[in-house]
């Protein structure tokens, strides 16, 4: 059994490399080191927890055996996902964390003997208010993200459900949490140990159905961080320094990220923790398509536009990740750069459905990076230039989202896409996008839509070209 003394050393290096991993992962050209330190990080982390163990000869091969299950079940979901299914693969792998912090604080409660914690009945106070706070925020991670992954993977409804009152239930709700964990402090009883994990339980279902689709890149940063603070939370109650400081280092990197996503979509921050976001009429914003005529092309148009052009900005969404035509895209752009065409592209912060979705997407067909410009790095550049080429993004594109008060996405910063000379907009069709309204963009006078697979629709402008 290795001593305290070393394990602790051990913990804080493998805490070093957390830190360092996120750092890498702050940029594109860094996030493949900062991946490999979290990846030896978490390798020293299980290693020497292991080794830990008390009596570890008896109980190695079952360590071995889960091991080797979640181990084997993790690589095969890694290796077999689509980049399109990753958010909700996110949110799959945030239920599990909250779950896991769940059976730990319940293993804690049932036996408190093997952690240290005192008997049955007996209990440190401290360690109820760890294991209570542990338990609850996990359960509120488990099922908002079970909620947050039905809604990213359709089954579910993307649109807001509410209904009347719901904000004081949820308020109840809170309020009743925390007199249940003063009331198991002062008798211990089982009963309402249980209640805590019940009421979280439907505490965190509540808190996800309001918020609309296109706050759900927010909603995964904010499930991200509930999850690090249950793994924190169980950590003190587990005594385990690896634990405390990852779990930490999650959470509060996930809340920060949560508050500048809120910020660059000018959204409260504290509504969307709350719930209830985008409880809007959608009804209102909805036009009939029918009555609006838009312009069609093909592929000869937007291939004779571009290549007559100075400029071309390109505006990746999640239909080009659905499509899988980024490769087709890098193409298609170093086509154009051989005619002398200066070409860029833009990426919204929540284009995709979570964030850095595009990058990952532009990286995996080697675009440079230097190519690649945010929001507010870009968004002047559209009223001088000559055509934007919008494949597959939709509500990160949306004028209304700066005319219309009663839309559901008024207030967020769209990229400014209608002020380009010529709008080449590649979709299926008038669809409208996850929010569930339709884009005003379609029927601009400027705006000549591409009805077809994006893929396609590229390789053809490049046969074109």
């Amino acid at each position: 059994m290795i001593s305290a003394n070393l394990l602790a050393i051990f913990y804080l290096i493998s805490g070093v490399l957390f830190i360092l991993a996120l750092r890498g992962l702050s940029s594109p050209e860094t996030s493949r080191q900062g991946n490999l330190y979290g990846i030896i990080g978490m390798a020293l982390a299980i290693s020497v927890t292991m080794l830990s163990v008390e009596n570890f000869s008896s109980g190695f091969i079952y360590l071995i055996i889960f091991l080797a299950i979640g181990g084997s079940i993790g690589a095969f979901i890694a290796f077999k996902i689509p980049m399109t299914a990753m958010p909700e693969l996110v949110a799959g792998f945030h239920s599990l964390v909250g779950l896991a912090a769940v059976f730990v604080a319940i293993s804690a409660f049932l036996n408190p003997s093997v952690f240290n914690l005192g008997t049955q009945g007996n209990i440190k106070i401290a360690s109820l208010i760890e294991m209570s706070l542990g338990a609850a925020i996990g359960a509120i991670t488990f099922t908002g993200s079970i909620i947050a992954f039905l809604k990213l993977r359709g089954i579910m409804s993307g649109s807001p459900i509410t209904f009347v009152g719901q904000h004081y239930i949820n308020l109840i709700l809170g309020v009743s949490l925390l007199i249940l964990i003063f009331y198991l402090c002062k008798s211990q009883e089982a009963s309402i140990f249980w209640g805590i994990i019940a009421i979280s339980l439907l505490v965190g279902i509540l808190l996800i159905i309001p918020i609309g689709g296109a706050d759900m890149p927010v909603v995964i940063s904010m499930l991200n961080s509930y999850s690090g603070w249950a793994a924190a939370g169980i950590g003190f109650t587990l005594e385990n320094t690896a634990l405390i400081i990852t779990g930490a280092l999650v959470g509060s990197s996930g809340a920060i990220l949560s508050y500048i996503m809120c910020k660059g979509m000018n959204r409260s921050f504290f509504n969307v923790i709350l719930g209830g976001w985008g409880a809007t009429d959608q009804d209102v914003t909805q036009k009939s398509k029918e009555q609006k005529p838009v312009k069609n092309g093909n592929a000869d148009d937007a291939a004779f536009l571009m290549k007559n052009a100075s400029s071309v900005i390109i505006v990746p969404g999640y239909g080009m990740a659905v499509a899988q035509a980024q490769h087709a895209l890098r193409e298609m752009v170093d086509a154009l750069k051989k005619n002398g065409v200066n070409v860029s592209y833009a990426i919204h912060p929540v284009a995709g459905r979570m964030p850095g979705h595009m990058n990952v997407l532009l990286a995996e067909a080697n675009v440079p990076y230097d190519e690649v410009f945010e929001l507010e790095e870009i968004n002047n550049d559209f009223a001088n230039c000559d055509v934007a080429y919008v494949i597959g993004a939709n509500d990160v594109t949306n004028p209304v989202a700066k005319s219309d008060p009663q839309s559901p996405i008024y207030g967020m910063p769209v990229l400014d896409v209608e002020k380009s000379k010529s709008v080449l907009f590649v979709k299926r069709s008038l669809s409208p996008g996850y929010a569930g309204i339709d884009n005003d963009l379609f029927y601009r006078d400027n705006t000549l839509m591409l009805f077809a697979d994006a893929k396609k629709m590229t390789e053809d402008i490049i046969k074109s070209l």
